[in-house]
């Protein structure tokens, strides 16, 4: 078999794309919170006029334009992967996903990049109201680009609404059996709410970094914190409670995932234990050092601790998923949560107490959790996409017949091409947003779009204009 540092051709082509999917993931899932912020904050200014809510603005939407352009850039590269990596994939499901694609760039994407420049750099020029229209038009774009991809994605995991041709194809019957298969609500409502919850505490990071560095009196730095951590406080239980519907929805669809994502190798016929740890060993086919609760997984997945469940040992192993990667991606997920859950209700406690600002060990955690969102995105992503092995069309398509017919050398190079230029381009993109969250909010900030530079109209110089 042809390898390349002892990989074959098909495991880089995933490689690959897990990487690239990875990177991008985080910019979207930071940009779709970061809209809303703004959309709030100047929702805020308008109905105040306090001069906070702006300055607050300015300094989160310099940000926000950062972001979505590596968001962009990032999306662009995925794009080509499903011709260059896996174009039997693309020419049998084009028919179903490739309409749904353009979809979303032609409602998304379009609306996204049509209001984009007003709401960084119209506020002078076209009033207040059309900019805060713009401004809500960008927020509501990032969330109706989630809604189509996730769309795409989740047919995947559940396909229906469609027929398989005489070539192999798989041809739209149903849009709407398409478009909202079983598992689409739950996946978009859990990977929105994930995106605010990065957002909050990004912004809540960056708030009690400056506050522990002598910021006490700046009341935008005060007021970032103050919205970040309530909204940790309302969006953490939530999204437990919704990941734990998506949970059950997932064990009704893809069962298999779920025994991996529990660690489950064996059936248990009188109650199955939830493994909080353990070391799977999948050649074994045994869990081992594992730390068990007995009959909570019956509990949570059946509602009867006795319930029996099957395990991996029902499944033949050529049907069963990298279990390691599921089991530990899961708990990194679901305890980045939980972490989550009690910053927002420290910082409840600390509020109520009136000490949410000078609470220092509150305000740690707080510094601390800021890139929790992009660590549980991430891992859960890979809890979804590997759990879904070996298939790309869940129980349909499998994954080693989805690639293209390259070799091991040539995926293999283009994948090193992508880590080096990856660390390049958007390191120093992360070192620059780093770079711009170091400075606290701080009155007198320029507007936004008071950028130094010309301003022209049509070809005329600027004399001319005056001259008009």
């Amino acid at each position: 078999m042809d390898t390349f540092l002892g990989f074959d051709a098909i495991l880089l082509a995933r490689m690959q794309f897990a990487f690239t999917v990875a990177f991008h993931f985080i910019f979207p899932a930071f940009s779709i919170g970061l809209a809303s912020y703004l959309a709030v904050l100047n929702a805020l200014w308008l109905r105040s006029r306090d001069e906070i809510w702006l300055r607050l603005f300015n300094y989160w939407v310099k940000i926000f334009a950062v972001v979505f352009a590596m968001g962009v850039v990032s999306g662009i590269v995925m794009s080509y992967q499903f011709g260059t990596n896996w174009s039997v994939f693309s020419d049998l499901a084009g028919p179903v996903i490739g309409p749904l694609m353009a979809y979303e760039v032609m409602t998304a994407f379009f609306l996204e990049a049509g209001f984009l420049g007003i709401m960084l750099f119209g506020r002078q020029k076209v009033g207040d109201g059309l900019h805060m229209m713009a401004t809500a038009l960008v927020a509501i774009g990032t969330a109706i680009s989630a809604t189509w991809i996730l769309s795409v994605n989740s047919w995947m995991h559940t396909p229906q609404g469609h027929i398989i041709g005489e070539n192999g194809q798989f041809l739209p019957a149903d849009w709407i059996a398409i478009i909202f298969s079983p598992s689409f609500p739950y996946r978009l409502a859990h990977a929105l709410t994930a995106a605010y919850l990065t957002t909050a505490f990004v912004v809540g990071g960056v708030a009690a970094w400056h506050l522990l560095r002598g910021s006490h009196d700046n009341r935008g730095v005060r007021r970032m914190f103050s919205m970040a951590m309530g909204m940790a406080a309302v969006v953490a239980p939530l999204q437990i409670y919704i990941g734990d519907a998506h949970g059950l929805n997932t064990y009704e669809h893809q069962p298999v995932k779920v025994m991996a994502m529990e660690g489950h190798f064996e059936s248990h016929p009188d109650g199955a234990p939830l493994i909080l740890f353990g070391i799977p060993d999948q050649e074994a086919g045994v869990m081992r050092y594992s730390i068990e609760i007995p009959k909570l997984s019956s509990l949570i997945l059946e509602h009867d601790p006795n319930a029996p469940m099957a395990g991996l040992d029902t499944v033949p192993a050529e049907e069963e998923p990298p279990v390691a990667v599921v089991f530990w991606a899961f708990r990194i997920m679901v305890g980045i949560g939980f972490a989550m859950l009690g910053v927002g209700m420290w910082a409840l406690w600390a509020r109520f107490r009136g000490r949410l600002y000078d609470s220092p060990w509150l305000l740690r955690s707080a510094v601390v959790m800021g890139p929790s969102g992009f660590v549980a995105v991430t891992a859960g992503w890979f809890t979804t996409e590997v759990g879904r092995q070996p298939y790309t069309i869940y129980g349909l398509l499998r994954t080693v017949d989805s690639a293209s017919p390259l070799g091991a050398s040539a995926v293999g190079m283009s994948l090193i091409a992508f880590i080096c230029v990856y660390f390049a381009v958007f390191g120093a993109g992360v070192l620059y947003l780093l770079r711009l969250m170091a400075h606290p909010p701080e009155p007198g900030e320029p507007e936004a779009d008071e950028v130094p530079g010309p301003i022209r109209t049509g070809g005329m110089s600027a004399a001319q204009q005056e001259g008009m």
